[in-house]
């Protein structure tokens, strides 16, 4: 199968729309397929992945206003030239949203069929950043993925709001996560007593430091006797969260096996935004066999068993989120207990497992068209 990966961010970006990118790629060049990605070209002096599996076409891109971090692709007659070059069988589009929404209306004016994977809560961004707008992300969310053949949702909540808002011909396929990267004995006895010199219970968070996360939640955290909060990611709102969180260690942007490392070297992990459509962290910590205290929203319902892995508690509830690592770290073996568990739940959820359910949709949806176009 010739597969084109519209994208609306690739390494060396870091974040879940990159990661999943650069897995699908990895896992259709592993079963012989031929994909390209066509990508925003990175920021100046940032090169890309040297590691890509496969070719990537750049398109020109800017920085999104205020959020350097992100690009943004600009107008490029690249993308459908990828498309006819490539001779695609099928268009995969990784959050669609500017250079996906440009990939969508090229495969329609060339016939190829399009698969759309939703990725990113657009309506909770909008309410974070705008204080309104949902109603017109939703909309736009309808255009887009009403024109694919198939939309993937990667959690039962993402589904259900899809469904909900008018969203047509919609699958789950959920994401996977590299357990031999991600694996308890990781753990690092020197990092330990860096980062907790005094033996503090380490309470971790990993992920973009920007609004919509609310790390700030973690300030009541940051106030418990015994405790140490870890954070490790990068953002805008770094600046603001070094003077919330008082007492934390930012260790910046990890990858790789150093972020494995970091990891593993947890005692908790607390994820607090709660507009994930998945939380791909959230797998990562659990692989590395820690307990996760997580918003009972989105994605995170589907990853943490409450009571059995870790604790889900209401989402925006600083006092909440104090209280579930309190009583985490007030019972080492229960820890262990939503450790272990957590560690077997995710074993089986390889990437090359659902890799193959996402070629069994590609599948599909091949075979949808040659129906039609028999009829």
């Amino acid at each position: 199968m010739r597969v084109v990966i519209v994208t609306e961010s690739f390494p060396p970006d870091v974040n879940g729309v990159a990661h999943c990118a650069l897995q699908t790629a990895r896992h259709l060049v592993d079963r012989g397929h031929i994909p390209v990605v066509v990508a925003p070209a990175p920021a100046p002096g940032h090169k890309p992945d040297a590691f890509a599996p496969c070719p990537v076409v750049h398109v020109p891109s800017l920085p999104l206003p205020g959020y350097p971090q992100v690009r943004v692709a600009l107008p490029s007659r690249r993308l459908a030239a990828a498309l006819v070059e490539h001779r695609a069988d099928v268009v995969h589009l990784a959050g669609p949203f500017v250079l996906g929404v440009r990939g969508m209306a090229a495969a329609a004016r060339l016939g190829i069929p399009a698969v759309a994977v939703y990725q990113t809560d657009l309506a909770g961004y909008a309410r974070t950043y705008m204080g309104a707008g949902e109603a017109a992300a939703w909309r736009r969310i309808r255009s887009v993925h009403g024109a694919a053949d198939l939309t993937l949702a990667p959690s039962s909540a993402a589904l259900h709001d899809l469904e909900t808002h008018g969203v047509p011909r919609v699958e789950l396929w959920p994401r996977g996560v590299d357990t031999e990267r991600f694996r308890p004995d990781r753990r690092d006895e020197a990092l330990r007593r860096e980062l907790a010199p005094n033996g503090e219970l380490i309470v971790g968070y990993v992920g973009r430091l920007a609004p919509e996360k609310q790390v700030e939640l973690l300030a009541g955290v940051c106030g418990l006797e015994g405790v140490r909060v870890v954070v490790v990611g990068d953002g805008p709102s770094r600046p603001g969260l070094e003077q919330a969180l008082p007492g934390a260690v930012f260790l910046g942007r990890r990858t790789g096996d150093d972020l494995a490392r970091v990891f593993a070297s947890f005692d908790v992990f607390a994820h607090t935004g709660p507009f994930e459509t998945f939380c791909q962290t959230v797998q990562e910590a659990m692989a590395s066999g820690l307990p996760v205290v997580a918003p009972a929203a989105g994605g995170p319902l589907d990853l943490v068993a409450h009571g059995h892995t870790g604790l889900l508690v209401p989402p925006r509830d600083a006092t909440a989120v104090r209280d579930a690592v309190r009583s985490l770290a007030a019972a080492p073996a229960l820890r262990a207990a939503f450790g272990a568990a957590g560690r077997a739940t995710v074993e089986g959820r390889t990437w090359a497992a659902v890799g193959d359910r996402l070629i069994g949709h590609y599948t599909a949806v091949l075979a949808g068209r040659r129906t039609a176009v028999a009829a």
